[in-house]
């Protein structure tokens, strides 16, 4: 995403979960329209077709050929096709985390994420679900992610990236 956003349609984005496949073509266009002001006619064109109106068609009938669909969401700039992919076949998403060194901050903050999620999970089931679930929900991503990150880190600690910021 671009600094076009303004932080709350940022987070909006962030947490958006489509409601079916022609939804996540939807809003993946309306995506590209607000943070990166492309129309249809210019997804199209960065995706490299020569017609728009098949483009149209293809999210009116929710039937987008599949492997345009990595291209589609790369021009938008947001992955919603395959974020509804994922939960519609009941499987998590956890964004891919780019490699950096541990520090004792990050392993303090993973032990706290870690402690906040369980609290929170265990005052849901206490509660017998009269709690709403967002917050243990996003708290237990939160946690995945981070534990994703680091299994990243360890799992390539025998073939260090090569460091070339500056």
């Amino acid at each position: 995403m671009t600094g076009r956003l303004s932080p709350s349609r940022r987070a909006y984005w962030k947490r958006y979960q489509p409601t079916g496949c022609r939804d996540a073509l939807e809003k993946c266009k309306e995506h590209a329209r607000e943070a990166r002001n492309l129309s249809v006619e210019r997804i199209a064109a960065d995706m490299g077709l020569n017609d728009h109106w098949a483009l149209y068609k293809w999210i009116e009938s929710g039937r987008f050929p599949l492997v345009l669909v990595p291209t589609y969401q790369a021009v938008c700039g947001i992955n919603l096709v395959t974020r509804w992919q994922a939960a519609h076949e009941h499987r998590l998403l956890v964004d891919m985390p780019v490699g950096k060194a541990a520090h004792a901050a990050d392993l303090v903050q993973l032990g706290t994420g870690f402690q906040q999620a369980v609290q929170l999970l265990s005052d849901f089931y206490k509660s017998n679900g009269a709690q709403p679930a967002a917050p243990v929900l996003e708290a237990l991503r939160a946690h995945l992610e981070s534990v994703a990150h680091h299994h990243f880190n360890v799992s390539g600690f025998s073939e260090p990236e090569l460091d070339f910021a500056p």
